[in-house]
């Protein structure tokens, strides 16, 4: 055998068991991650936000509904939801079993695509093009329902809403959109200034595009939090994410960091998500995180 076949063999079986790993490991590898945000005005209390987003939630899913119910047991100050809930229509039970004890503190949410139509297949490499397939008929989800889910339990609906509400013995100011992703985004219904009475504004939007991004950060938005981009979901260890499925900076696909537009600057978190679409069940070097954003007082007078 020639060092070339054998070479061929040998990256063959690297990739195969690369996926494997991906495919009954890694996407289970469900893991909270705990970040510090220094948005707070000095001597506030800090403030915990759980941020969940990108379940892709279907009825059989066992594992990651009793992992999103032992979050419960985290007490948060708000929970956020930045969409892609379900996968089918069938899973919601599953997601009302799952986000139980989670309906027990103040919460917010928004949709993304796959709240509206269920997950249908595409090229992996229209993630790269920037070319989208339009979502097939006959796939419709029932987004009424989920909404009334979310909504019985107290959370409150953010797209294209402006509202305050009082968390933590303190008042904050909620802005959203709808998913830029599919061009449901309205920036200007929310924009302006942040409410004088908030001791924190907050921005929340499915999918982190450029124009949603640099309207709240323009208005003064404190924190920013989306979702949409799986992290990459497969990523090259060392370098990070290939993609977005967005307009965003690949090195901006997950996690903590600060968006400035003029001279503002937000901070901006993106999760990584905790589930896949059906179609491509795997991640690699990206492992399903939710997020708990611990926010304290920033270091200015």
């Amino acid at each position: 055998m020639s060092w070339l076949v054998r070479s061929a063999v040998t990256l063959g079986a690297a990739a195969a068991g690369a996926f494997a790993y991906g495919v009954t490991v890694e996407r289970h590898a469900y893991i909270l991650r705990r970040v510090t945000v220094p948005v707070l005005a000095p001597r506030q209390r800090a403030l915990r936000i759980l941020h969940i987003s990108d379940l892709h939630l279907g009825r059989h899913d066992a594992k990651l509904v009793a992992w999103l119910r032992d979050l419960g047991d985290l007490h948060p100050d708000l929970v956020v939801s930045t969409g892609d809930n379900v996968t089918e229509a069938e899973a919601l039970p599953a997601l009302a079993e799952a986000l139980g004890p989670l309906f027990r503190f103040p919460g917010v949410f928004v949709f993304g695509s796959n709240d509206y139509h269920k997950p249908f297949f595409k090229s992996p490499l229209q993630y790269f093009t920037g070319r989208r397939k339009e979502a097939p008929e006959n796939l419709e989800l029932p987004t009424g329902a989920l909404r009334d889910l979310f909504e019985s339990a107290g959370w409150r609906w953010a797209e294209q809403q402006k509202f305050l509400m009082d968390v933590a013995d303190r008042v904050i100011e909620v802005r959203g959109t709808g998913d830029a992703h599919i061009g449901l985004d309205d920036y200007g219904a929310v924009a302006g200034p942040p409410d004088e009475l908030a001791a924190l504004t907050l921005g929340v939007t499915h999918a982190p595009y450029r124009r949603v991004l640099d309207g709240m950060a323009a208005d003064g938005v404190a924190l920013i939090l989306a979702g949409h981009t799986h992290g990459g979901q497969v990523c090259l260890p060392g370098y990070g994410a290939l993609t977005t499925n967005s307009d965003l900076d690949p090195k901006r696909a997950k996690g903590l960091s600060w968006w400035e537009c003029g001279d503002r600057t937000a901070a901006l978190h993106v999760s990584a998500g905790l589930g896949t679409s059906p179609y491509a069940p795997y991640r690699f070097a990206c492992r399903p995180e939710a997020s708990l954003l611990i926010l304290v007082p920033h270091a200015g007078v």
